[in-house]
């Protein structure tokens, strides 16, 4: 590693206050390189420690010092970041201004709006920081407006965290808390908070949302009042998918409604340990949530009148042993055991049509298989084309079960919009290849990315998105695999029209009417009645573009599982049915 010339003194001799001065003159080039010369040498010392953590000769102290200098680093790295992104979008909007401005040739008249601009440069920003830092588009957007209102409102709270006084959790905690505050009253803020920094010395995030949520109500009293109405207007519903087929779902709903609700699940549990239930009291609050919304008075399930779509393989379904996970519409991967009895009850005809579980109408919504087929190599769905504009209703179905979440790059929201890779003004064509699902925010990528982009894999995959944003940053997505092949496994004998493909079957629970069963079982026998891979690919294409009839309304741009609920406020912008676990703003440690 060599010293940069920008971080020596005038007479080449080279001194921490030399390097200072010198870096605080030469701007952002010297600075980058100094700190690529330091991420090197951390990057080969974390590789290869030599014996830097060597226990023999050393005391437990040694590395309690050294844990906390690395704390201090990060404080000061956090301090840096935050004024860096601010200097992007500064200057991001200085520049697109003064291209928009060129447009217009200096005219006044056609001089653009500059709050346009600005939500434009905004737009950019937001992505290169995603693409830069690797953070979901939704969490790069809070990081730049907390970065903005640390710099700009909040100084006492920036100086705490460049120099050690705070984690950058709870600096970014309580910039996100003041997200509602006009900047003078969070000026004020922030010259309380860092008043009483010794009150909150072993504070947790929680501690600091409240002190400024207090802080601002005592100051300004009048203002808590339409703050709260804001909020109020702001609620939502969210599932986040959780581990091992489990999920969350929580409402924003107002403290004191929250609250009850709480309680009165809490004493239901009680109850229930009560009357000789061994589970624990978290288990039963759980359960008694279920039981509320999808229980009849008796206690017993109420039959479901919902469409969800389960992807699971053949083998795996009637194979407990084989290992292949299901895949859930709008929600992703989950263990089969979950779902694989409900599927077998779902389909099989019970003895007595008295135990039907979805009563006298249980012929008519009896789950139907339809066949799908994936790519040998690299597990994606087949792909089919349409001739139109919009995408097709079987088109946008199929590329729920392929894309089950948004395709931005980072990005954790639900599906919203059936997007054109490469948009249909430029030539591109409606179909799988060149369709994706997004979410609100991520659609708007031709203001937002420099490009968009698809390019082939080299395991044969013809699905991989790549982005490429203003800073020349390039990401790639990926749909996710219905199976991870873990081990050589026998395939079957290929055609002459190409590999064989695996088959799938994919489950449509309680929902479906009559209609659209005899078409997805009429599909299946056209199928299975085909030898040839490529008749079969024929076979379903036609099918599952003639699905919508001429004449029917296209569906709605978006997934048959949103409609449990609104769009995601963490990620996509208005609130919603699905989640990823984003976290608070600012940086990933």
């Amino acid at each position: 590693m060599t010293i940069s010339p920008h971080l020596t003194g005038p007479g080449g001799e080279f001194s921490p206050q030399a390097l200072l001065d010198a870096l605080r003159e030469s701007g952002t080039t010297a600075l980058a390189e100094a700190l690529g010369d330091l991420a090197v040498l951390l990057r080969e010392l974390a590789g290869d420690p030599g014996a830097v953590f060597e226990l023999e000769g050393r005391a437990r102290g040694d590395f309690t010092h050294l844990l906390g200098t690395l704390q201090e680093c990060l404080g000061a790295l956090d301090a840096l970041e935050a004024r860096s992104v601010v200097a992007l979008r500064d200057i991001t909007r200085r520049e697109r201004y003064a291209a928009a401005r060129d447009q217009a040739a200096h005219e006044s008249a056609a001089e653009p709006s500059r709050t346009v601009s600005d939500e434009t440069a905004d737009r950019i920003t937001t992505q290169d920081v995603s693409l830069i830092t690797r953070r979901s588009p939704h969490r790069a957007g809070r990081t730049v407006a907390s970065a903005q209102r640390l710099v700009e409102t909040l100084p006492r709270m920036l100086t705490a965290m460049r120099t050690g006084q705070i984690g950058s959790d709870a600096a970014y905690a309580v910039a996100d808390a003041a997200s509602v505050l006009d900047p003078d009253l969070a000026r004020e803020v922030d010259r309380e908070l860092g008043e009483r920094l010794a009150d909150f010395d072993g504070a947790g995030t929680r501690r600091w949302r409240d002190a400024v949520a207090t802080l601002a109500g005592a100051l300004d009293p009048d203002g808590e009042k339409i703050r709260h109405r804001r909020a109020r207007a702001q609620r939502h519903v969210t599932m986040t998918p959780g581990k091992h087929g489990m999920a969350t779902v929580s409402a924003r709903v107002p403290a004191l409604e929250a609250r009850q609700i709480h309680k009165q699940l809490s004493l239901e549990a009680e109850r229930r340990r009560s009357k000789g239930g061994r589970q624990g009291h978290g288990a039963l609050m759980a359960d008694a949530f279920l039981d509320t919304f999808l229980s009849r008075g008796d206690g017993t399930r109420a039959p479901l009148t919902l469409e969800l779509g389960v992807i699971i393989t053949d083998r795996a379904l009637f194979r407990p042993d084989v290992g292949d996970a299901a895949h859930l519409e709008g929600y992703g991967a989950v263990p089969v055991e979950a779902v694989r009895e409900q599927l077998r009850a779902a389909t099989t005809e019970p003895k007595d049509p008295a135990d039907d579980p979805f009563g006298k109408a249980g012929p008519a919504v009896r789950t139907v298989f339809r066949r799908l087929y994936m790519h040998p190599t690299s597990g994606e769905l087949v792909a089919m084309d349409a001739t139109s504009r919009e995408f097709p209703a079987a088109m946008k179905r199929f590329l729920t079960w392929r894309d089950t979440s948004c395709r931005g790059p980072y990005c954790n929201a639900s599906l919203r919009h059936c997007d054109h890779i490469v948009p249909v003004s430029r030539g591109g064509p409606t179909s799988l290849v060149n369709g994706e699902w997004l979410c609100v925010r991520c659609n708007a990528k031709e203001l937002s990315a420099a490009s968009v982009e698809r390019s082939e894999g080299t395991d044969g995959s013809t699905h991989r998105v790549v982005w490429t944003g203003h800073s020349g940053v390039r990401r790639t997505t990926t749909p996710t695999p219905l199976l991870w092949e873990t081990a050589p496994r026998p395939r079957n004998t290929p055609t002459e029209e190409g590999p064989a493909k695996e088959n799938l079957l994919e489950e449509n629970l309680p929902g479906e009417d009559s209609a659209s069963a005899t078409s997805a079982t009429s599909a299946t026998s056209a199928t299975s009645a085909t030898s040839a891979t490529s008749a079969t690919e024929r076979s379903t294409e036609e099918h599952l573009l003639e699905e919508t009839a001429p004449g029917e309304a296209a569906a709605p741009e978006r997934p048959l599982a949103e409609e449990l609920s609104a769009d995601d406020p963490e990620d996509a912008g208005p609130p919603g049915e699905v989640t990823g676990d984003d976290g608070p703003p600012g940086p990933r440690r």
